[in-house]
């Protein structure tokens, strides 16, 4: 509960600060609320109350009719002036309203300005040519209902002392139930406004009030003075004024729903700041309240006054209904029955007042009520300032607590069920309609104590969740888990909770538990352990215990089990694999079914058993329930440095944490014959996991160490042990997995071979040398060092190639050991770079080996002469004999003067003594240069020129 001050300046005093009516405006404070009116459009009704100087300002305030609106959307909007109430001698609340239907849904600012400030304020430099600004904010969108903005009901009057700290409240309340928050703003407005202009600014060198005046100082006097909002009461203090004056502040309330601001509301308004010797009265408030709707809240609040003068009581806040400016609200903001406070009157001190509240379910919600109780002396002598004093004080209220919850077991379609009842709710007809009654559950039963005063998840904390909601009518609900059925032998306990609806969000008190037992009519499935491991004649054993709560001579029988099998630890598509006819008469084989046929070495397997009884009335086998499902344990093995990394699991009705779980290893396979190597110790299922390393932990069957060799297979099953939770059998179940084997690894590498490549003898080559050849091959072979710390068990060689030295060659192929020798195949030339890499049988990779290059033998020659007579025989310049590796060629001609008569980049350098358009050149002496750029393992080599001339020899015509 906080405390806070404020001042009031008697009516006369306030007409002094003014120098006269044709200097001054009107305007005190303001602010701008809506609320939608229509479920059907987007209508909404603007409200805008601005609080008014009647006497330094009475001529402007009658002069102020129309004010402008604008909606966020158009142009303004001319609205007449709606009421003008009195609030004290000095000052009226005005109203305008108007009404206003958005075209769709959006965040829409609503803007009045007003064209002049009070003059002379101290922390707003031309107030009285500067613009007084309001706006609000709302998200407009069908979704949020009839949502309306808060409404501030402490009218914004309030006056300071010098060295005294100021606080006021607006006591903002929100007819919908949203969250709000507060925080401060600069006033807006603007130099030279016009009335009409619908764009906020921020006023022109707005000064904080705290920053004027010399002894600016806190009252306490221990540190600097200070101008605050508390974003969750709306305290705005100011600790505490400097000099005497008129100052502007704003600050803005902000409307939250399920985490998401829908609005804002700005209010501006002026403190006048005086000096004064009177001392403020003292106001003792009950402390906060929460209470069951239907409770009749009286509670009283004590004013005294330290200099014995006599106090006036009053009280604000949503619970009465009362506007700012002391009329009922219509439509009203709050639901019937409203609060009332008295008396308001003048009192000798001390004095006391009492507010009286009917509450009632209509009255419940999440967030609080907020009052505000105000204490104010009235001195004695004309011409001093009034003190007063505020409390706050809230009022929580919920819903009453539903009764009668009873629980019984059932079936439906789904199997197992449990059927809850409870009372009509006593609140039905008065809450929202979309109010529910929430059904929460756990499994077992223990007391718990839950506070309504408290948070909403004290249920969850508890163990409980939330399974449904119904219609708060309803008084009945069948609980299947989710057409799952319920466990049988479970203890279930249930609690229910009237909800209510956005953005209200109250709930009741948690109604008492109810707790209810399903009897065990069902077999319970024991065993599903593997006795054989194959891949088409693997071995189940599947065991069960007959139905404890069935009576064989009731006169149903005789019975029936039927066993169905889905293949996975979490399958669900079940075959009927087996029916088995029974008396349950005692020492019969018929609890227990070997599956045969399985293919255990890749799958687990998953059981269900169904129980069927005989119908006395049809003589027919009808089913009476199903067993929880049980699959077989599924264990992976994986091979690590020198030890085997285990790991297994199982799908199962009964617990296997906090057991001892037994693990078997063999050399032979994965069907034995196998020994106990360790006990494991687990916890929950994450620890179902063992890293044997060669060890035999477990004497009684006698040592046998391995010595997790990396050429050695080793083979392993697990033995679960587990047990159900009591009141079932509690006897320990032992089960077996699949036998499965691995292989330990080695982080030793295989030492690099050591790699050859064939060589090219480029002088030996004769012009005809690789003459039309198209394809090339080059022969690799490589040795293994005969020394070094290396893993020998090489599986084969990898072989990576690159055409270009100085690349990263690729992988293009490999061969198995023991061969060491490759031949690569259909290359365009023989440039290349290679290297070899040894590979273990456990995967691991040498480094590469030495890299080799093997280079081309570029060749090219021309002729000098050539006649192009078209008789076939040296009618072309072309090289001669059979170049060699051109990749890229160009060839050059110029006749005798330089000029150049032909050019082509025709890698086979072909010319017919033409020029390039074609026509026939004459004989004679031309020189050529050749540009060509060879093939070599050096991709990066420069092109290489050759020049020469070549005589050409014609029949008849001219030479060159």
């Amino acid at each position: 509960m906080k405390t806070y001050f404020l001042t009031l300046l008697w009516a006369l005093f306030l007409g002094l600060l003014f120098v006269t009516e044709t200097q001054a405006t009107h305007l005190r404070a303001g602010e701008i609320t809506t609320r939608r009116i229509s479920s059907t459009s987007l209508t909404y009704e603007v409200t805008m109350t601005t609080y008014h100087d009647e006497i330094g300002g009475k001529t402007a305030s009658d002069q102020q009719d129309p004010s402008y609106f604008c909606f966020g959307i158009g142009p303004a909007v001319a609205v007449k002036r709606a009421s003008r109430v009195v609030i004290n001698r000095a000052t009226t609340a005005n109203t305008y309203v108007a009404t206003f239907t958005y075209p769709g849904p959006g965040t829409y600012r609503i803007t009045c300005t007003i064209t002049n400030r009070n003059e002379n304020v101290r922390n707003i430099p031309s107030s009285i040519q500067t613009s007084f600004q309001l706006q609000t904010t709302i998200v407009v969108n069908a979704q949020l209902g009839l949502n309306s903005t808060p409404v501030l009901l402490n009218p914004p009057l309030d006056s300071a002392r010098v060295g005294q700290k100021w606080c006021h409240n607006p006591a903002a309340f929100d007819a919908d139930g949203d969250s709000l928050a507060y925080r401060l703003y600069v006033p807006s407005g603007k130099l030279l406004d016009e009335q009409g202009n619908c764009t906020l600014r921020s006023v022109a060198g707005y000064a904080d009030p705290t920053t004027i005046g010399v002894n600016r100082v806190n009252e306490a006097g221990t540190g600097p003075a200070t101008l605050t909002v508390n974003p969750i009461t709306g305290d705005v203090c100011w600790d505490a004024p400097a000099e005497q004056g008129q100052y502007n502040i704003a600050f803005i309330v902000e409307e939250w729903r399920d985490g998401v601001k829908i609005g804002e509301i700005i209010r501006d308004m002026q403190i006048i700041v005086t000096a004064s010797p009177n001392k403020r009265p003292a106001l003792i408030a009950p402390p906060d309240l929460c209470v069951e709707a239907g409770t009749l809240i009286n509670q009283t609040v004590t004013a005294t006054d330290p200099d014995g003068n006599r106090v006036e009581l009053s009280a604000f806040g949503g619970p009465f209904n009362v506007s700012p400016e002391g009329r009922p609200y219509n439509p009203a903001i709050i639901a019937r029955e409203y609060a009332t406070f008295s008396p308001t009157t003048v009192q000798n001190s001390p004095a006391t007042g009492t507010l009286r509240w009917q509450t009632n379910c209509a009255h419940v919600r999440a967030e609080p009520y907020d009052v505000v109780f105000r204490v104010v002396d009235v001195p004695r002598g004309a011409g001093q300032t009034q003190l007063a004093t505020l409390e706050s004080f809230r009022i929580k209220i919920y819903a009453p607590q539903p009764k009668n919850l009873t629980a019984r077991p059932a079936a439906d379609a789904a199997g197992r069920a449990i059927i809850l009842n409870w009372a009509a709710y006593s609140c039905a007809g008065s809450l929202p309609a979309n109010t529910k009654m929430a059904i929460y559950r756990k499994e077992g039963c223990d007391p718990a104590t839950f506070d309504p005063c408290a948070d909403a998840d004290q249920l969850a904390a508890n163990g409980y969740t939330r399974i449904d909601t119904v219609a708060i009518g309803q008084t009945s609900y069948t609980d299947n888990n989710n057409s799952q059925g319920l466990q049988r032998g479970v203890q279930y306990s249930y609690r229910i909770v009237a909800l209510l609806p956005r953005p209200n969000n109250g709930q009741s008190v948690v109604s008492e538990q109810v707790c209810v037992n399903l009897p065990q009519q069902v077999p319970l499935i024991t065993n599903v352990t593997v006795d054989s491991t194959y891949d088409t004649r693997g071995v189940i054993t599947v065991r069960w215990t007959r139905p404890p709560g069935i009576d064989p001579n009731d006169g149903t029988g005789p019975f029936q089990y039927r066993l169905f099998r889905a293949t996975g630890l979490d399958g669900t598509n079940f075959t009927q694999i087996a029916s088995i006819n029974t008396t349950l008469q005692a020492g019969a084989a018929d609890t227990v079914y070997t599956d045969r046929g399985l293919n255990t070495v890749a799958n687990a397997y998953r059981y269900r058993i169904e129980f069927y009884y005989t119908d006395p009335a049809t003589g027919q086998l009808q089913r009476l329930d199903a067993t929880e499902n049980a699959s077989s344990v599924r264990l992976t093995a994986t091979g690590g440095v020198r030890r085997i990394q285990l790991s297994w699991q199982a799908n199962v009705p009964w617990s296997n944490t906090n057991q001892q779980h037994r693990v078997y290893r063999s050399k032979t396979g994965p069907n034995g014959p196998f020994n106990l190597v360790a006990v494991v110790p687990v916890t929950a299922p994450n620890s179902f996991t063992y890293t044997d390393q060669g060890a035999d932990t477990y004497a009684a069957d006698g040592i046998q160490t391995a010595t997790m060799s990396i050429d050695s297979n080793y083979c392993y099953r697990v033995e679960t042990v587990g047990r159900y939770e009591a009141p079932l059998t509690t006897q320990l179940l032992y089960n077996f997995s699949q036998g499965v084997c691995a292989m330990p690894i080695d982080t030793t590498r295989p030492c690099p071979p050591q790699l050859a490549i064939d060589t090219l003898n480029c002088a030996s080559l004769t012009p005809e040398s690789f003459c039309n050849q198209t394809t090339f091959a080059n022969n690799l072979t490589w040795q293994n060092p005969p020394t070094g710390d290396c893993d020998r068990n090489i599986v084969k060689y990898r072989i990576y190639y690159s055409p270009c030295e100085g690349q990263d060659p690729v992988l293009v192929d490999s061969v198995n050991a023991p061969l060491m020798t490759y031949r690569h195949q259909n290359l365009t030339s023989f440039a290349g770079c290679y290297y070899v890499t040894a590979v273990t049988r456990n995967g691991r990779e040498s480094a590469p080996s030495n890299r080799v290059c093997k280079d081309n033998c570029p060749y090219l020659a021309m002729p000098n002469v050539f006649t192009p007579n078209n008789d076939g025989k040296n009618d072309v310049f072309e090289p001669t004999q059979c170049p060699r590796f051109i990749e890229s060629a160009e060839l050059t001609v110029v006749n005798r003067w330089g000029a150049k008569v032909y050019q082509s980049s025709d890698p086979s350098l072909r010319w017919d003594g033409k020029n390039n358009q074609g026509k026939e050149l004459p004989g004679g002496v031309y020189l050529y240069q050749i540009t060509v750029k060879f093939k070599r393992v050096n991709c990066a080599a420069p092109a290489e020129n050759y020049k020469g001339w070549v005589q050409m020899l014609r029949e008849s015509g001219g030479t060159n």
